[in-house]
């Protein structure tokens, strides 16, 4: 059996523009240091190019040794994310968050949850990959919030 829970931290309204929500699966809170499917936290951060604030935190807890259950779990806590950072996924996990609009990134080595954001945001500000840019425009996708 799968136990979820997130709590979403509600914050002032921002100004207007797009921002995207990423997630980091950490055991810390600081750094990027866990497998998709062993991950029992994921930290969900909004950044956009000038600004980044803590969204909330998911918490995934498994019985039992069904690896469907496992990343459908996963799945549904971090639905509204673009991006989720782990130092390593399974290529049927990540096929799954590529088919539901969320891009799995592996951290090169143990990363700060902070350094990572700065540079996605120095990403946005220049010049985003090709699957960053065709998501940008739309505001109505997952993941990325127009503001």
């Amino acid at each position: 059996m799968i136990h979820t829970r997130r709590l979403d931290l509600i914050g002032p309204r921002r100004k207007r523009g797009i921002a995207m929500k990423v997630a980091f699966a950490s055991t810390d809170k600081i750094h990027i240091d866990e497998h998709f499917a062993r991950a029992a936290n994921f930290v969900i951060w909004e950044i956009d190019p000038d600004d980044a604030r803590l969204a909330g935190v998911a918490q995934v807890a498994a019985t039992g040794d069904d690896e469907d259950d496992k990343i459908a779990a996963r799945l549904a806590v971090l639905a509204d994310c673009a991006i989720v950072y782990v130092t390593q996924i399974g290529g049927p996990a990540a096929a799954r968050l590529v088919a539901s609009k969320i891009h799995p990134l592996k951290s090169k080595g143990v990363e700060t949850i902070a350094d990572v954001i700065e540079k996605l945001q120095q990403v946005l500000c220049t010049n985003p990959p090709p699957w960053m840019r065709k998501r940008l425009p739309g505001g109505e996708r997952p993941g990325f919030v127009e503001r």
